[in-house]
């Protein structure tokens, strides 16, 4: 199965060291770092993806 990688809108270039990019997988959510996408991503099912959301919107 191919994934279509999207670049988070918050990432800002060339200069930004804090890119990540998120793909639909079967299992779930795939986030990896799109300045070294071959190193790996992280698989976050749904409901963990939808929490880490919500955390994030919470601590801003």
């Amino acid at each position: 199965m191919r994934v279509l990688w999207r670049t988070s809108s918050y990432s800002g270039g060339v200069q930004d060291k804090q890119c990540v990019e998120l793909g639909r997988l079967p299992s779930g959510v795939g986030v990896r770092d799109s300045k070294a996408p071959g190193t790996g991503h992280l698989t976050l099912t749904h409901a963990q993806f939808t929490e880490l959301v919500e955390q994030i919107k919470r601590d801003r």
